[in-house]
């Protein structure tokens, strides 16, 4: 059994599942619907593809190599990052304060509580581009991706099968993760879609984009 690649796969797992900007937009995603939550979980694997095909053809190394690139980069995934969490906190205006009867649950008319209505193609379209320009505008990911792969490539062995199979591996993990995320949140979607409980989540989601953004967009060179 080839010990690198299960070394691989359990980095590869911890670094897909760390909670980042991505985690926050699935979650926030599947709070409004089942489809939702998947779309975005669906672009956030699209964007980790894109980092990865980048890495395997050797691009992400110049990316990473021309600090002006490297920042350009940082500075859009940092500014899309931001737009994302002020939107989820203005979105919080338009949620209901209170629970009960007597309120709307976003829900339309005759509906069960906790069971928005579906989006329309357009918003599953929305859904799957914010997951995939949140991940594919991260600019740590080049970075990441070129200082693990070649770790786990063994000496003497062709380089190009076997990155290949690794940044597959990141894909297929994020495949499962992601939507296994969104799943667990609409399983849960009749106590997350109470009123209060969605604004406090809104506002935590779009508290912890801001930041993401801020802190991308003013802060120093990632290297």
């Amino acid at each position: 059994m080839d010990a690198q690649l299960i070394a691989f796969t359990g980095v590869a797992a911890g670094m897909v599942a760390l909670p980042g900007a991505d985690f926050t937009v699935v979650v926030r995603n599947a709070l409004a619907s089942r489809i939702a939550g998947l779309a975005s979980a669906l672009g956030v694997a699209g964007g980790l593809l894109v980092h990865t095909a980048l890495a395997v053809a050797g691009l992400a190394a110049v990316l990473v190599t021309m600090p002006v690139l490297f920042r350009t980069v940082q500075l859009l995934g940092g500014a899309y990052v931001l737009y994302l969490g002020l939107s989820a906190l203005y979105a919080i205006r338009r949620r209901p304060a209170q629970d009960g009867s007597g309120t709307s649950s976003g829900a339309p008319e005759g509906a069960p509580e906790g069971e928005p209505e579906r989006p329309a193609p357009r918003e599953f379209g929305r859904a799957l581009r914010q997951g995939f320009l949140t991940n594919a505008l991260n600019p740590k990911a080049p970075v990441l991706f070129l200082s693990l792969l070649p770790q786990f490539v063994p000496d003497g062995s062709p380089p190009l099968p076997r990155t290949l199979l690794l940044a597959a591996l990141v894909v297929v993990l994020a495949l499962i993760w992601f939507p296994a995320v969104a799943l667990l949140v609409d399983r849960l979607g009749r106590w997350l879609r109470r009123p209060r409980t969605a604004r406090a989540i809104e506002g935590g989601s779009g508290v912890a984009l801001t930041g993401l953004g801020l802190a991308l967009v003013t802060g120093p060179l990632l290297r």
